[in-house]
């Protein structure tokens, strides 16, 4: 797998978008894409041409699986690795999401100081 750098971070929450740019731009080193909205998501993912989808669960209007489905009809993001990141960890839940071909599913609060890591052994993996 090629080195991750480029991320397409979808969350509607304006704090925890604010503390994960933080955590994957400064501590991480990575070049972060952010949106509110999977609407937005699909405006900006082709022409920004992510390493990775990184999208939360819960949204309002278009929820994370719903925006992946559609970001999967975008063909040069027919097969980007995917991780979720969602409060949601209850093992039918988390098992729900990794049935939809995820690398991983992070759960929400994260460490901020953590999280880039995290990102990056899961990376690993794929």
């Amino acid at each position: 797998m090629a080195e991750l750098k480029k991320i397409l971070y979808v969350e509607d929450e304006p704090d925890i978008q604010m503390i994960a740019r933080v955590a994957l731009e400064n501590v991480g080193g990575f070049e972060l894409c952010v949106c509110s909205s999977g609407t937005e998501a699909l405006e900006k993912a082709a022409e920004f041409g992510p390493d990775l989808l990184l999208l939360d669960v819960m949204m309002p209007g278009m929820d994370g699986p719903t925006t992946l489905s559609e970001l999967r009809k975008i063909p040069q993001l027919a097969s980007t690795p995917v991780m979720f990141m969602t409060a949601k960890v209850q093992p039918q839940e988390v098992e729900y999401l990794k049935s939809l071909n995820v690398a991983d599913v992070i759960a929400k609060p994260f460490d901020p100081m953590a999280l880039a890591n995290s990102i990056h052994d899961s990376w690993a993996k794929i």
